[in-house]
């Protein structure tokens, strides 16, 4: 009984002296972090800074482009720290964020869509700023830069958009023939995506009235008017972009808002000595050291490059169009636009426009 007595006293002794140790985590000892009572935390008394000159950066399809993010410590520090950098990405559609690249040191990861587009920049202390090469249309959304130091972390975000423009479409078959995946790859074929929200507002704010409804990004349906009228939503409406909401994403049919951005490169009418039919208007392009121009990249060009030409030409889909930015008599409305003469048949003979890559 006293040999029991015994070792119950050790142990708890033993207990006593294990429940006085201080906690760890990742090597860093509890005690030593403390609250301010702001929801800041600090780590010896050193508060760690993240910050971002803009908000918002806006570039051009295909270009490069830098989102700045900078952090430091206070006070400074007296020897660097081991740090690990990330910049997660959450596209302009509303998709889960994803990871883009992550740094620790020298060593640096990559991911996705992103592999081999992206390095930090890394100008002088502190400096962990995203350079993105060769920008992809739908590279847009919101950037966050999170640097993380032991238990601490501090992030910022900062929102890339492009210069672009917003064009409604309906392929071969006529309106409202689209599924949601259907749409979206009408959009793509065309030097596209689908629009956002925000693009679709932003067209409408400049101007865009579209009686037609059609997908977004996001998978709702809508239509911006800016001139109320009976057959697009009454005359009791005030202007704006109708909302159908969320749709069938496999069942629904509609047209779709494609989202272009302006051009690395030269949409031209072909100066050709005959007219064309379709199959001769895409071999004269490439005789001439270029392609047939997509949908997007005559949209891109009217709207960036302020290309004005009254004669129908032959585009990649088949459909042909005209872009004014001056408008006249015999050139249609009296009000900037892309025409549409729809889809003819591919025998019939016309002009061609042309895009040639820089």
């Amino acid at each position: 009984m006293a040999n029991r007595r015994l070792l119950l006293a050790v142990l708890l002794q033993l207990l006593g002296g294990c429940q006085a140790a201080p906690r760890l985590s990742n090597g860093f000892l509890y005690h030593d972090i403390f609250n301010n009572g702001n929801g800041e935390i600090y780590f010896n008394g050193v508060q760690l800074h993240v910050e971002s000159e803009k908000m918002f950066v806006f570039t051009s399809h295909g270009g490069n482009v830098t989102l700045p993010c900078r952090y430091w410590y206070e006070p400074a520090l007296s020897a660097p720290r081991r740090t690990r950098v990330k910049w997660s990405w959450q596209p302009a559609n509303g998709s889960h964020e994803s990871d883009v690249l992550v740094a620790i040191g020298n060593r640096v990861r990559t991911f996705d869509g992103f592999r081999d587009r992206v390095h930090l920049r890394q100008e002088g202390a502190g400096d962990v700023s995203l350079v993105i090469s060769g920008l992809h249309l739908n590279d847009t959304g919101r950037y966050r830069c999170e640097v993380i130091d032991g238990l601490e972390d501090a992030s910022v975000t900062t929102e890339l958009e492009l210069r672009g423009v917003v064009f409604p479409y309906q392929g071969h078959h006529g309106r409202y023939q689209l599924t949601f995946s259907t749409a979206q790859q009408a959009c793509e074929e065309q030097g596209a995506v689908m629009a956002t929200f925000d693009q679709l507002y932003t067209a409408w704010e400049e101007g865009l009235d579209w009686c037609n409804a059609g997908w977004l990004a996001d998978g709702t349906v809508q239509y911006p008017i800016t001139l109320p009228r009976v057959a697009c939503g009454g005359l009791g409406l005030a202007p704006g972009l109708r909302n159908y909401g969320a749709r069938y994403k496999h069942i629904h049919r509609y047209d779709v808002f494609c989202f272009s951005s302006s051009l690395k490169g030269k949409v031209y009418f072909l100066e050709h000595p005959h007219m064309l039919n379709f199959t001769e208007a895409i071999q004269a392009c490439l005789d001439d050291g270029a392609h047939i121009a997509k949908v997007g990249q005559l949209y891109a060009a009217w709207k960036f490059t302020g290309l004005d030409r009254c004669d129908a030409g032959w585009l990649a889909d088949g459909s042909l169009r005209y872009p004014i930015t001056n408008p006249r008599l015999n050139c249609g409305p009296m009000e900037p636009g892309v025409r549409s003469f729809g889809f003819p048949a591919p025998r019939h003979k016309h002009g061609v426009y042309c895009y040639r890559a820089e």
